[in-house]
């Protein structure tokens, strides 16, 4: 049996978010100031405003509740650190969510325009300087991420600390973002690479950062536990990005719409606002674990189908139709539907064999949190 989610453990969660949506918005509130400029510029100030924006329109904050739940496992007490812990991990994800969407060419994030697209309609005539200031903005968020940490008010070994696994993290990301590309470009990716890619491009920044960067704020040395914590990260990852992906082809489970682990997946929160229309994976050609399952169940004529779909982005919404028909027929959405339960069940299992390390009352957040969204699903 998983644990189930307690109104106390609830609350707390919503504490974390709205304490650090408030220390967010505090953090831009300064951010001007940081610049010295030698002459006067539009841009800069423009920027900063977009970042914020972006920064604090949406998302779950999951990266947030993992850190400050990670450092419950060793110690109830505040602890330095975690508060420009959670900032530079949202900073880097503000960073990874704006180079995503010019890379997906994506003119909605989190309900709202992309920053790539609220610069193509600030320069309608000038596609490059549009492009040059959306990859710039990305990498002004990244370099923020660093610089939090270093300024930390918490000791220099602490802070070197969280900074090496933020670095490294980073690089994992990017890393995984490239690889990402690469999936695309196989006619059918094994599901093993798609495995990795979830690893690098979502899991490690998204869930196994915080949880490492929260035990070093609390004291406790996360390199004996680091393949336990991976293990956790890597399950709760693969589950919620093919939940995602199940989203996209097949529609909203009673109503509700969400984003990828990568993209501020989250458990226990309230649905968000689709960023994307059902379909969107297809019409981007991005060949995801719910359409690699169609690629390898279809044959002839639907293979046909679905190969010519696969990256037009005026795929009619018939044809998008007609390709779910295939997959209900061929049972992928009910295969898909029991490996991310198959997922989360094992980080369940991962998260109750920590109980002999850390606080029970901790570890039960983590056996809870990996059911969250899947005990939405129909």
């Amino acid at each position: 049996m998983h644990a189930t989610v307690n109104a106390a453990t609830l609350e707390r969660v919503l504490g974390h978010r709205t304490r650090f949506d408030a220390r967010f918005g505090q953090y831009f509130d300064s951010l001007a100031g940081r610049f010295d400029l030698p002459v006067p510029s539009r841009y800069v100030p423009r920027c900063l405003d977009l970042l914020r924006d972006l920064s604090m329109r949406g998302g779950k904050r999951l990266r947030v509740v993992l850190l400050y739940e990670a450092a419950r496992l060793v110690t109830t007490e505040e602890v330095p650190g975690l508060a420009e812990a959670a900032l530079s991990i949202e900073l880097l994800q503000t960073h990874g969510l704006v180079h995503d969407d010019v890379i997906d060419d994506a003119p909605l994030r989190r309900g709202g325009p992309s920053t790539y697209y609220a610069y193509r309609r600030e320069f309608p005539g000038n596609g490059a300087t549009a492009l040059g200031l959306a990859v710039l903005a990305g990498d002004l968020a990244g370099f923020l991420s660093t610089q939090v940490l270093l300024e930390a008010g918490a000791p220099v070994a602490l802070r070197q600390a969280l900074l090496g696994v933020h670095t490294r993290t980073a690089a994992e990301t990017v890393a995984g973002q490239i690889a990402d590309l690469e999936r695309d470009a196989d006619a059918l990716p094994d599901e093993e690479f798609l495995h990795t890619v979830t690893d690098f491009k979502s899991a490690r920044y998204s869930i196994l950062a915080p949880l490492t960067m929260g035990l070093l704020a609390a004291g406790e040395d996360p390199a004996p536990h680091r393949a336990r914590l991976h293990r956790y990260a890597r399950l709760v990852g693969i589950s919620e990005q093919m939940r995602d992906d199940c989203l996209d082809l097949f529609g909203p489970f009673g109503g509700e719409a969400g984003e990828g682990a990568g993209e501020d997946a989250g458990a226990g929160a309230a649905p968000a606002v689709a960023d994307k229309s059902t379909g969107a994976d297809i019409r981007s050609g991005r060949r995801t674990y719910a359409v690699r399952a169609v690629l390898a169940a279809a044959t002839g004529a639907d293979a046909a189908l679905l190969e010519a779909a696969l990256g037009d982005p005026r795929c009619p919404d018939a044809t998008l139709e007609r390709i779910r028909e295939i997959a209900r027929a061929a049972g992928v959405d009910g295969r898909l539907k029991a490996e991310i339960r198959r997922h989360a069940e094992d980080a369940v299992a991962e998260a109750a064999s920590w109980e002999p390390y850390w606080r029970a009352e901790a570890v039960e957040f983590f056996r809870s949190l990996p059911m969250w969204n899947v005990d939405r699903m129909p």
